[in-house]
């Protein structure tokens, strides 16, 4: 892993080893840097798990240190849903705040703001044009990536498929994301919906368990994968983490229940 730290500071925040078009900037937060305590040591972003929010303010605070002055953060208020929120500041004053949109996806088109997911265990995946004039950053966990946030964020960008690149961040691997029989049945009939195989899916999903009930092994990185080559995106990079197995670097819900905090995704242009 590609790991930055911040000068003067323990803020420790992934670079993605991803092609970047000109002009764009994005990372990842870890665990690493911050105040909270437990649990959400202990740079927790996440304003809804129960942290102090005297802690969580702090860390947030230590975040928009590291980025450049005149990049403002956009924050979502996540619901494992669809929405994709469209940010049409054009231009933002010194300390201005942009409001929280409820949505799981952030697409943006203007200079100096991040387009940001929080996660642990989920998958973010964050988008960028090829010219670099747009960018837009995603919160698919499965059922987010089963109903078509993906191809819904693919949507927002005004240019072919083939002209966007994506990069699928820290989320659980496929060795520790355990589903029921019913969450395979529910992606294997969204493909036939569609009069499309459903093999490729279904190869996504590994059997561990037959009786009392399946259980099935899910692989959320390829199923990214072959939802955003429907879509028509052409280089997806990334994939290669579980939030799960790296304690060290990485918040995880299912690994650690209720007290976990949240990582953050983010992406910007500052091309103008």
């Amino acid at each position: 892993m590609n790991l930055v730290r911040h000068p003067g500071s323990k803020l420790e925040v992934l670079s993605p080893d991803w092609h970047l078009p000109a002009g764009v900037s994005a990372m990842v937060t870890t665990r690493k840097g911050g105040v909270s305590q437990s649990g959400y040591g202990s740079l927790n972003l996440g304003t809804h798990v129960g942290d102090e929010p005297a802690n969580v303010r702090r860390n947030r605070d230590r975040l928009r240190r590291w980025l450049p002055d005149a990049v403002t953060i956009q924050w979502l208020k996540q619901v494992h849903g669809t929405k994709v929120a469209r940010s049409r500041q054009r231009r933002l004053a010194p300390g201005f705040r942009l409001g929280v949109y409820t949505a799981d996806a952030c697409s943006v088109t203007q200079p100096n703001i991040a387009a940001t997911v929080l996660t642990a265990d989920c998958l973010p995946v964050l988008f960028a044009a090829e010219d670099g004039q747009q960018v837009a950053a995603a919160h698919a966990g499965w059922r987010g990536l089963l109903a078509g946030v993906l191809e819904e964020t693919v949507l927002t960008f005004k240019r072919s498929p083939a002209s966007i690149t994506c990069w699928l961040g820290p989320a659980i691997g496929p060795c520790h994301f355990e589903v029921g029989g019913e969450v395979r049945a529910a992606f294997l009939a969204f493909e036939q919906a569609r009069a499309r195989d459903p093999e490729p899916v279904a190869a996504c999903f590994r059997l561990t368990r037959e009786s009392p009930t399946a259980k099935y092994l899910m692989d959320i990185y390829a199923v990214a994968r072959l939802r955003l080559h429907y879509a028509g995106v052409k280089t997806v990079s990334g994939g290669n983490f579980c939030t799960v197995c790296d304690r060290e670097y990485w918040f995880s819900y299912r690994r650690d229940g209720a007290v976990s905090g949240r990582m953050a995704s983010l992406i910007y242009c500052s091309n103008s």
